[in-house]
């Protein structure tokens, strides 16, 4: 007897605290695949359910060829596809998807304000944004993360870092390393302009603790937790913990805002390499 697939509601990524990582429908259709939905495994088997991904992207072909990707990995699932930004919004709440990868130039509504709806939208607070382009300027990357986005890819990077870096900002990790990538954002972070709506308020850092700043500095530098810790002598857990406290006392939603607060804070300052 065959069974419907189960209409459960949409499991969460793991804690953006973490620091550690854990991405269809036919081309061309803009509304969730139901073939495309497995049922999650049982709570008490301690399988993480598939990470619920939405591809939005205004050419066909390109979002095909990453629907075939994405449902290549076991712990993935395609649960809908996007040829506008404006269908990423809607699609982002009926499709229940945890993670969008998000192209930038999209008709109708491009994908630097599409992000931007969905982060200022309350009923979509667990949905993480990719933005995956062919552009990459400074204000196209400075853009994305002040608009929400956890992280920035270009198109010719290989598949198998596009699977990783769906698995990282699904786990609530900013996928910004300490290399030349995150020095040119927080270059670009530092020049004069007005904090994005709904970021962290540079005031707040004055109720860190002393070591919640140093753990927010090894944060904005692109160390995860298990390297924070070890610089600072710390224990894994004793480092998520500080993350979690340090994302609640900013109003956080995850590591790429901490990062960016610490910027525009000046508690971090850009690298001159």
């Amino acid at each position: 007897m065959t069974t419907a697939p189960d209409p459960a509601p949409r499991t969460g990524p793991a804690d953006p605290a973490s620091g550690t990582a854990p991405v269809g429908p036919a081309p061309g259709t803009t509304s969730p695949d139901p073939a495309s939905r497995t049922t999650p495994p049982d709570p008490a088997s301690g399988t993480a359910a598939p990470i619920r991904v939405l591809l939005a992207d205004d050419q066909r072909l390109v979002r095909s060829a990453f629907a075939m990707l994405v449902s290549s990995a076991r712990d993935m699932n395609v649960v809908g596809q996007a040829g506008t930004g404006r269908e990423a919004v809607e699609l982002a709440r009926t499709a229940r998807a945890d993670l969008v990868v998000m192209d930038i130039r999209m008709p109708d509504l491009d994908g630097i304000e599409a992000t931007r709806r969905i982060a200022a939208d309350e009923d979509l607070a667990g949905v993480k944004v990719l933005v995956l382009t062919t552009y990459d300027t400074d204000e196209h990357i400075v853009e994305a993360l002040r608009a929400g986005a956890s992280g920035f890819l270009v198109k010719d990077t290989r598949p198998a870092e596009l699977l990783d870096a769906i698995r990282t900002v699904a786990a609530g990790e900013s996928l910004l390393s300490p290399g030349p990538t995150a020095r040119l954002i927080a270059r670009v972070l530092r020049l004069p302009d007005a904090p994005p709506p709904g970021a962290p308020a540079p005031a707040a850092l004055a109720a860190l603790s002393e070591r919640e700043r140093q753990v927010l500095t090894l944060v904005a530098r692109g160390l995860n937790n298990a390297e924070a810790a070890q610089t600072l002598g710390l224990s894994p857990l004793t480092t998520k913990t500080h993350v979690s406290r340090i994302m609640g006392k900013l109003g956080a939603r995850d590591r790429a805002q901490l990062v960016i607060a610490a910027y525009e804070s000046g508690l971090v300052t850009p690298s001159r390499s």
